[in-house]
């Protein structure tokens, strides 16, 4: 299966980044066979919509789960029209996030707020 975190560095062990759509990156990780890539997030510098753009990224990679500590409706709309699960993350590293995942301790994150609709706001 693969799974989506933002995170702030290209490094497993890097924190989640608070920012869906406004993560500087993405860890795309393999659970069956561990493998780990990362992409930048073109979304980064969006002036409006950087949720939709990011969900499209995650969805066009064939993700099935994404891990991030909060995301808009219109972010989550794209999800779900992908067939993308979310799941809330903790303060740690996408390590602990995905081992926590890994081990059933992750709720689904139900709480999905209006977004920020081009007010920049992290």
């Amino acid at each position: 299966m693969k799974l989506a975190i933002p995170v702030d560095e290209k490094n497993i062990n890097s924190e989640v980044c608070i920012s869906f759509g406004r993560t500087p990156y993405f860890l795309i990780y393999n659970t069956e066979n561990g493998e780990e890539k990362y992409l930048d997030n073109s979304a980064i510098a969006a002036s409006a919509g950087a949720g939709i753009k990011a969900s499209q990224t995650i969805v066009d990679e064939s993700v099935e789960i994404l891990l991030t500590p909060r995301c808009g409706e219109n972010a989550a709309e794209v999800l779900e029209a992908g067939d993308v699960k979310i799941y809330r993350t903790f303060k740690g590293s996408a390590k602990e996030n995905i081992d926590a995942f890994k081990e059933n301790k992750l709720d689904e994150l139900t709480e999905i707020h209006e977004g920020f609709h081009g007010n920049g706001g992290n």
